[in-house]
């Protein structure tokens, strides 16, 4: 047990208490940078292809940057050591982390001015990218009625991830969807889906390459809403909806309710040629 007159621990005690507030500094940091990571992410898919997941490529580069920042206070050493009295706090520490992520930070929280020569356009991005701007730490939601397992029935209708996307005008990113709408209901295609998707010419032979099925509900929706539906670029018979076999559904019904339940699938892997 160690006194809370021990420098350490006071120190500790003190971090949690403005850990809330750092927490929201370094988010809006990341906001500040955010749309450099999604366009470099979303060049890595258009030349990579859909293999590539720009939403886990950001999160990772984030995180990177974070491990990064480390350094500034590790002088000079590539990796920080751990300090001695980080086994006998932590106990503490959490369960003010824990009250006070509940409670909100009491540190008043800086709202007004900006730093002198820093536009607005600088916190919010590129043009249209705002209302699409990936949160760092943010989960996904992934409830109510559209994360439903039972809407996916043997008349549902799906449609390609890049149909889609150039059914909403980003035809030339089609990474882009993922990104700007991670809320939707994705299913990434196995060899034995791609191989009747081929068969039935839904989509050409596409070796390694991943293939993402959508609802063309959910498309459908978005095409109606205020972002899209007065764009001249929608191109909705793009979409190309088919019905998948019952096996294909049923094993997106599981893929739903997993990720529903908070659990990660993670992508199939074609097997070696």
């Amino acid at each position: 047990t160690r006194s809370f007159t021990d420098p350490s621990v006071s120190m500790e005690l003190l971090r949690a208490v403005l850990q809330p507030s750092i927490n929201e500094e370094i988010r809006g940091i990341f906001n500040k940078y955010m749309k450099f990571f999604q366009t470099a992410a979303i060049n890595v898919r258009d030349n990579v292809g859909e293999e590539v997941d720009p939403e886990q490529l950001i999160q990772e580069t984030c995180r990177s940057c974070l491990e990064q920042a480390k350094l500034l206070f590790s002088n000079g050493k590539k990796v920080v050591p751990r300090l001695p009295h980080e086994q006998a706090v932590p106990k503490r520490a959490r369960q003010m982390d824990e009250e006070l992520s509940r409670r909100g930070s009491p540190v008043p929280k800086k709202r007004k001015g900006r730093p002198p020569g820093q536009s607005l356009s600088n916190d919010r991005g590129v043009s249209g990218m705002a209302a699409w701007k990936l949160k760092v730490s943010e989960p996904v939601k992934r409830d109510g009625p559209k994360w439903d397992p039972s809407r996916l029935t043997e008349t549902t209708t799906f449609v390609l991830g890049s149909r889609a996307n150039k059914a909403l005008g980003m035809g030339g990113t089609r990474g882009r969807l993922y990104i700007k709408h991670p809320h939707l209901f994705k299913y990434a295609a196995d060899p034995q889906d791609k191989h009747w998707l081929t068969e039935q010419q839904h989509m050409r032979a596409i070796g390694g390459k991943m293939a993402y099925l959508l609802i063309e509900e959910d498309i459908r929706d978005l095409a109606a809403s205020e972002d899209y539906r007065d764009s001249v670029d929608l191109r909705l018979e793009e979409l190309k909806p088919f019905i998948p076999p019952a096996w294909m559904t049923e094993k997106m019904q599981k893929h739903m309710e997993t990720l529903r339940r908070g659990g990660d699938v993670p992508p199939p892997e074609d097997p070696p040629e």
